[in-house]
């Protein structure tokens, strides 16, 4: 695949949850995230990392992310969840509660130590940005997405987490994930927005995927299947802005405007960032088309 992978909608699968994982590889969705924290009971830990690691070795990914969320390094369970999960080679491991760079250096020096089970594949890691720690830090959290090792690729907002630390509702956490995304896109990495827990509602999961695109989030994190289309959906290029797409591009490398900063098109001037902008929105539809077939 030329260029990133879409990132519209990530799905949490319980790693206790055998129906749930059986299902998960023939959904739409664009990642999986098989879930050995939160989702799975203490006393299910073990035979979740069994189930999990088993089913990442043999499925079929196709076009699929498929991620591997482990236990805190500092838990009883993170060490031994860490060697199962390299062993099984999943696209990325998630790392839940970073507070810290040091958090996501120390994981990069572990997996370097075991080994990457993929030759020629670096293993990603995605950062759970879920304490308040964790925001205040946010800048130098990503910043170490450009520092060799650090294996970074994105960030995932766990606003239920930050709810419960700080008592603060979802709907007033809007000046700190906007810090987040100003942060992720600052240094090119992809973020997330958390994930939004009444999924009978279908109205109001759209309008807050409606709210986390406008925000500059990449995509929405799921906890139900019936949500996957609704972001997949909303966190893509729409019939209209692909038309002004190709609009703008086709009148920027039109002949004799290759030089030119400032064009006219349906009486409204465009840039050529505009026109910068529109090659990434086609760019994106690309991905996403090919994901798809």
């Amino acid at each position: 695949m030329n260029g990133p992978k879409p990132l519209r909608s990530i799905l949490y699968v319980p790693g206790d949850n055998e129906r749930a994982m059986n299902k998960a590889p023939g959904l739409p969705v664009d990642a999986i995230i098989y879930d050995l924290e939160d989702a799975v009971a203490p006393a299910s830990k073990l035979s979740a990392r069994a189930r999990v690691c088993n089913a990442v070795a043999g499925i079929d990914r196709g076009q699929r992310v498929t991620a591997i969320r482990i236990n805190d390094l500092a838990s009883n369970e993170g060490a031994d969840d860490l060697q199962a999960a390299l062993a099984a080679a999943p696209d990325v491991l998630v790392l839940p509660k970073v507070q810290t760079v040091q958090d996501i250096e120390q994981l990069g020096v572990r997996i370097k130590a075991f080994g990457d089970a993929k030759p020629g594949r670096e293993l990603e890691i995605w950062a759970m940005i879920e304490t308040p720690k964790a925001v205040l830090n946010i800048k130098e959290i990503v910043q170490c997405s450009h520092t060799t090792g650090a294996r970074l690729g994105a960030v995932l907002m766990g606003t239920n987490d930050l709810a419960r630390a700080t008592g603060v509702t979802l709907d007033m956490m809007s000046p700190w994930l906007m810090d987040c995304v100003l942060a992720a896109k600052a240094y090119g990495l992809a973020i997330i927005d958390g994930v939004y827990n009444n999924y009978s509602d279908q109205k109001a999961f759209v309008a807050v995927c409606e709210q986390g695109r406008d925000m500059g989030f990449d995509g929405k994190t799921l906890i139900h299947p019936s949500q996957i289309a609704s972001a997949n959906r909303v966190f893509a290029p729409s019939k209209e802005q692909l038309q002004e797409a190709l609009e703008v591009v086709a009148l920027f490398e039109r002949e004799g405007h290759e030089k030119l900063n400032v064009l006219e098109i349906d009486g409204r001037m465009v840039e050529r960032l505009h026109y910068l902008m529109a090659q990434k929105t086609l760019k994106t539809a690309d991905l996403i088309k090919e994901r798809t077939e």
